[in-house]
């Protein structure tokens, strides 16, 4: 089987997963995960795929038809087999706060500096209820390998929550 890695992206309208979902079915391929959501009225997203070997030429062209069609703009790449060591683990962040432009940039820098490698980015703004404003959260899972000093990421994450002003738990 080859896994394939689709992103898509267009004006949001019903029935744009139903024609993904359609020409997958159609070659037999199988939907895996996916992460799809409307966004200031377009519907993006990321799919993972699974389809016989034989079959992946034909269904990146069927799917590729899609995009002519003025569905959708979309990518298709072919996935790679994960490495994952036996004593890496998972890091789950929290972060909310006033939003203000750059707080993705430097979170994901000191990510980053401490070798970690995000698994899952999800984030979302909305009024605050109560203080008026606009509300920053993000939900992070990170992969760490064992070389990384902990204390060090938390010193470094507490540090930055000081100074952007936002509250950071990590678990």
């Amino acid at each position: 089987m080859t896994t394939l890695i689709l992103t898509v992206a267009g004006a949001d309208r019903p029935g744009l997963v139903a024609a993904v979902a359609d020409v997958v079915d159609a070659y037999g391929g199988n939907w895996e995960n996916s992460s799809l959501a409307e966004l200031a009225g377009t519907f993006a997203g990321v799919i993972e795929l699974s389809v016989a070997d034989d079959k992946e030429a034909e269904l990146t062209s069927a799917l590729r038809g899609l995009q002519g069609q003025g569905l959708l703009t979309l990518a298709v790449l072919t996935g790679t087999p994960e490495t994952v060591a036996a004593d890496d683990r998972l890091l789950e962040i929290q972060v909310l706060g006033n939003d203000r432009p750059g707080i993705v940039r430097e979170i994901s820098t000191v990510l980053s500096t401490h070798t970690l490698s995000i698994e899952e980015l999800a984030t979302e703004t909305r009024d605050a209820a109560m203080a008026g404003g606009r509300l920053f959260e993000a939900s992070v899972v990170a992969k760490v390998p064992a070389t990384v000093d902990l204390d060090a990421l938390r010193a470094d994450l507490e540090r930055l929550a000081t100074e952007i002003q936002v509250d950071i738990t990590v678990s």
